[in-house]
């Protein structure tokens, strides 16, 4: 079956997400958008992930556990997990290995955590724009680990993607897709790998209408990962 998908939206947890950004405005808009699988990958947390799955399921949507992750190279990683249970033990690993810096509401935003009715239930006081102590080269083998997938975010952003902070492509790195934020944009160079364009929405207004598709065997979050885990044998060679 051939699906709407967008694999990238923030909510209000992210402190660079607009206060509209709630689970349930969230699938709301992607319900009206035509989407039918959708991911809330704030930067560093899966906390949001259940209150995400409950508001998609109200609106007839998959919503997949996800998590934008910020490697010690500064460079994004979308990270896709099977279910919660799996999203809970891998936001803990990841927050553990932030470090202590306490968020500056007054210059980042709010990171607030909402229960499943949108209502503010507290913030987080860690600062998650933060770089983790995780490297790019240990992303794909622990995201294996957790039965997930690990897509390098927004490859052709000048900040915060892996070509623009290492200036390189390593086939080492285990990839089997990439993720871009212009629609149009092709790597000849990575042509063996599969390609995603999602929104990266921090507004309401940035969700896209329904127009990417993706093709699952079911669809289940387990279908979306192994779409994006296509076993990679290429060599280590360095090709951008």
């Amino acid at each position: 079956m051939n699906v709407f998908y967008d694999l990238h939206i923030h909510s209000c947890l992210s402190p660079c997400g607009d206060e509209d950004m709630t689970p349930q405005n969230i699938a709301g808009m992607a319900a009206l958008c035509g989407l039918e699988v959708i991911a809330v990958a704030d930067h560093n947390t899966c906390r949001h992930c259940p209150q995400v799955v409950k508001a998609a399921r109200e609106h007839g949507l998959l919503a997949i556990p996800a998590m934008e992750l910020t490697t010690s190279e500064e460079a994004h990683i979308l990270c896709l997990l099977p279910d919660l249970d799996a999203a809970k033990d891998f936001s803990d690993y990841v927050y553990a290995r932030l470090p202590d810096i306490p968020n500056r509401a007054d210059i980042f935003g709010e990171q607030v955590v909402l229960d499943e009715g949108d209502n503010p239930v507290g913030v987080e006081t860690k600062f998650l724009l933060s770089s983790t102590s995780i490297s790019v080269y240990d992303v794909v083998p622990l995201l294996r680990e957790y039965g997930g997938a690990a897509v390098p975010a927004h490859i052709d952003r000048s900040s915060f993607s892996v070509l623009s902070n290492l200036g390189l492509w390593d086939f080492g790195w285990g990839f089997a897709a990439y993720e871009v934020y212009d629609r149009e944009k092709n790597y000849s160079e990575l042509s063996d790998l599969m390609r995603i364009s999602n929104s990266d929405a921090h507004f309401l207004e940035n969700m896209r209408d329904a127009e990417n598709k993706l093709e699952l065997e079911t669809l289940s979050a387990r279908a979306v990962i192994k779409q994006l885990t296509i076993d990679n044998e290429e060599s280590s060679d360095i090709v951008i």
